[in-house]
């Protein structure tokens, strides 16, 4: 018999987070530069990216003297009211979703971050996680800055209100040096909104412009469109864009990396299919990722399923590419896993069933191929396999659209750390027991970056760090999101 190692106790997922497996999520940003209605604009942007975080929002508006905001806890829709959302008057205005991958989930560390400085109110908010900001928040309180949040936010606000220029656009310049990771920043002051992107590229964000006038920038396209803004163009690695009124700038601050790290799994599970990033539909990205699985991992089956939503278009390639039929499995609960009510603990142990239910008719007596985007610590690869078992399924077979994942995330992905993680520990054989499937294949690399790569057909430029160890910024500690909560208590 195949000895398997002890997998490490996985915590009871705490009030208002996933009761899932798959990474969660990396917050989402948006700038709107307009003759009225930024508030609302702002809004609806924000309600389209509400896939990237769903711990808290905000929206803070500037009128070209001062500037107003109102963030809290929960989703878009219960925290913007028309009652909340008419004393934000303005022409310029910034928003952020957040799910916390620095700084734990307190209203402390909601953003934007809005501080009064010498040169006037400044509000940040940040797509993203640096890889050193442990040292600059120590070189802060070193030159007797007070902290109030644990949050790399915080640190990159202040920094950029302490530093020298005629204009916040050279105060940044002069900044962006020093970060090291990843950021996709929306920066509102009195008259206008800033935005920049690091120069690996990890994170997403593009432009558009709104017909009746004006700019927005948001981290997905999907949030561009919902909003009518038309001529999309993508945020270049280490550009900023300045937008005043109806007008926009752009300029190169910081020479892109010689070598791009956009973040993969943008592709393979954040970002909304409807979205274009690098060029790439991400609904078609997944359906390709489908169809090479298809061809790496055959199996005979009856039906083709996916574990919703992500992996939807995935199991459609699989399908088209194999014969096989395409059909639904499981039904997804989208809100369950974002109650901030706690669950009694007779619910709690139902575990993935409080968000999956299975579909007997599409599943009993049949061979089922059960498509999914990723498998993390694997607290739900085995339930739902047992789900769709109970369903009256006679094989079923899992298959997952990216390489194993065995190194943890540090720009701003939260996967958890290296021992978390199954793959980190057990081999493909180890996994697929703990699991109970018939079959477990995961797509090799080579084959996920011929499905996402570039326009041109090349599959360089692309951060594969959870997957290899490799990572494109050097990381010299392995830091929790929790780690300057200590410090404040």
């Amino acid at each position: 018999m195949t000895s398997i190692p002890e997998i490490p106790a996985v915590s009871t997922p705490a009030r208002g987070d996933h009761l899932g497996d798959s990474p969660k999520e990396e917050c989402g940003v948006v700038a709107v530069a307009s003759p009225d209605g930024v508030a609302e604009l702002s809004f609806f942007a924000l309600f389209a990216l509400q896939h990237r975080g769903q711990e808290a929002a905000g929206i803070a508006v500037s009128d070209g003297q001062r500037v107003r905001a109102h963030k809290a806890p929960g989703l878009v829709g219960t925290i913007f009211t028309p009652t909340t959302l008419a004393p934000l008057h303005g022409y310029h205005a910034i928003g952020h979703n957040r799910y916390s991958t620095i700084g734990g989930s307190t209203e402390r560390n909601i953003q934007p971050f809005v501080v009064e400085t010498m040169h006037g109110p400044l509000a940040v908010a940040h797509n993203g996680n640096l890889v050193n900001a442990s040292e600059l928040r120590e070189e802060l309180l070193q030159r007797g800055f007070s902290l109030t949040a644990t949050s790399d936010t915080e640190v990159m606000t202040l920094m950029l209100a302490a530093a020298g220029g005629s204009t916040w656009e050279e105060r940044l310049e002069r900044t962006l040096p020093a970060w090291k990771g990843a950021f996709s920043l929306t920066i509102l002051t009195a008259d206008r909104v800033i935005a920049v992107r690091d120069p690996w590229g990890f994170r997403p964000l593009s432009l558009g412009r709104l017909p009746q006038g004006g700019y927005a920038v948001a981290s997905e396209t999907c949030a561009l469109t919902t909003i009518g803004c038309v001529d999309i163009s993508e945020v270049q690695p280490g550009e900023i864009l300045t937008l005043s009124g109806t007008e926009m700038t752009r300029r190169q601050a910081l020479a892109p990396a010689a070598v791009r790290s956009l973040c993969t799994f943008e592709f393979v599970y954040f970002s909304r299919p409807d979205s274009t990033w690098n060029q790439r539909s991400v609904h078609e990205v997944r359906q390709r990722l489908g169809r090479e699985l298809a061809a790496h991992h055959p199996v005979e089956a009856d039906v083709v399923i996916p574990v919703p939503d992500s992996s939807i278009p995935a199991a459609i390639g699989y399908s088209r590419a194999s014969g096989i039929p395409f059909n639904d499995g499981l039904i997804k609960n989208r809100y369950i896993g974002r109650t901030f009510i706690e669950p009694t603990q007779e619910i709690r142990e139902r575990g993935v069933g409080l968000k999956f239910n299975a579909l007997p008719e599409n599943l009993a007596g049949r061979r089922v191929i059960m498509i999914d985007d990723s498998l993390v610590r694997g607290t739900t690869a085995g339930p739902l396999v047992r789900l769709v078992r109970e369903a009256g399924a006679t094989e079923v077979h899992l298959r997952i659209t990216c390489p194993p994942i065995t190194h943890a995330c540090h720009f701003g992905v939260d996967m958890g750390h290296d021992g978390d993680l199954m793959a980190a520990h057990l081999d493909l054989e180890q996994m697929r027991i703990a699991i109970g499937a018939d079959s477990l294949g995961f797509l090799p690399m080579e084959a996920m970056m011929r499905a996402v790569g570039n326009a041109d057909g090349s599959g360089t430029g692309f951060c594969n760090a959870c997957f290899t160890g490799s990572y494109p910024i050097p990381v010299t500690l392995t830091p929790t999101k929790s780690r300057f909560e200590e410090v404040l208590g």
